[in-house]
């Protein structure tokens, strides 16, 4: 029998493209989102609308803080595994908007944490990000790095969830994977992320700002990469290293694993511009601004567990992606 798979954030960018390619795959999809206005609603329900095509797909519309809500799906549904995405995402809004992010991201993801405690989850997947890194500067970006200096509300709850992860998982042997997400880009993106701006922008004869006058580099990441890793990393359940026992005494080897999942290559926001320019066939107009708080230099993730473990290896170039993702665009936004 197939797995009953509970996707959080499933009318989000990375949570759509998963919950579809689970679908296509014959699992019963349970998706929960909250469909909040932090940007295009109306993009979210357009994705939404793509899986409520498919018969083994059921949704849920509700807040991840709202316990009552979170322990009654838990409840309802049979869930086998649990891929947890929703979030409060962005670095420059979680500066102007800090409650939104203690809410979903952190009483959010305890109520997660809570539902799998009680219900025997197979293995939980959660996000997390590579903002953890904060302003590192060894690079590439590496599992073993301190990770104790967040320069943002963000990057903050982000390292809180993996601590609230490994402590679930030590205390109550649950089997999760948390995922270190590095510049996720491609078809049905964030309007608030780079690529989609720059070609919205850019289409529109409109300018665009450039930080730190782009000198900043980025691992950009395409989605079907991250969902192929995604969708390995499931099947890869942490083993229990010892039995569970009553009088919680230390566990040094939870079934926790932790990964980086990005491209391995990062890339200059100049050459990014270049490559969105070509494909449009128009030249970008420019602001240069400087370095704005909380964005960090550069991000670059070394991948290495990621390829031992599970034989993960990103495939798509910046060029290809990018020519899919302005495709995407001008078809869904009739341009």
């Amino acid at each position: 029998m197939k797995d009953q798979i509970l996707v959080t954030g499933s009318a989000g960018f990375i949570g759509f493209h998963l919950a579809q390619k689970l679908l296509l795959q014959g699992f019963q999809v349970i998706g929960l989102d909250n469909l909040n206005s932090y940007y295009d609603v109306n993009l979210k329900k357009a994705r939404l609308n793509e899986l409520k095509k498919f018969a083994n797909f059921k949704f849920y519309p509700l807040e991840l803080a709202d316990q009552t809500a979170v322990k009654n799906l838990f409840g309802q549904e049979k869930l086998t595994k649990v891929i947890h995405l929703a979030a409060q995402p962005g670095v420059r809004y979680s500066i102007e908007n800090p409650h939104a992010y203690i809410d979903s991201n952190i009483v959010g993801f305890l109520n997660i944490l809570e539902g799998c405690r009680h219900h025997e989850i197979k293995h939980l997947v959660y996000a997390s990000s590579s903002s953890v890194y904060g302003a590192n500067k060894k690079i590439p970006f590496s599992l073993k790095d301190n990770v104790d200096h967040p320069i943002s509300l963000y990057a903050a709850t982000k390292k809180s969830n993996e601590l609230m992860a490994y402590t679930y998982s030590h205390l109550y042997h649950i089997p999760v994977t948390g995922l270190r997400f590095f510049t996720v880009y491609g078809e049905w993106g964030r309007p608030d992320m780079a690529v989609f701006k720059f070609t919205k922008a850019i289409i529109n004869n409109e300018p665009i700002e450039v930080y730190n006058n782009g000198k900043m580099q980025r691992d950009f990441t395409y989605i079907d990469d991250i969902i192929e890793g995604i969708i390995r990393v499931l099947d890869h359940i942490p083993l229990l290293n010892q039995p569970p026992c009553d009088d919680l005494i230390i566990d040094k080897n939870p079934p926790y694993q932790l990964y980086n999942i990005g491209n391995n290559n990062p890339v200059e926001l100049m050459k990014l511009i270049e490559i969105i320019e070509n494909c449009i066939g128009k030249k970008a107009i420019k602001i240069m601004l400087p370095m704005q708080p909380g964005d960090v230099l550069r991000t670059y993730a070394d991948i290495e567990e990621l390829i031992k473990d599970v034989g993960f290896k990103p495939k798509t170039s910046l060029e290809t992606g990018i020519k899919n993702f302005v495709q995407w665009y001008r078809n869904f936004y009739e341009v």
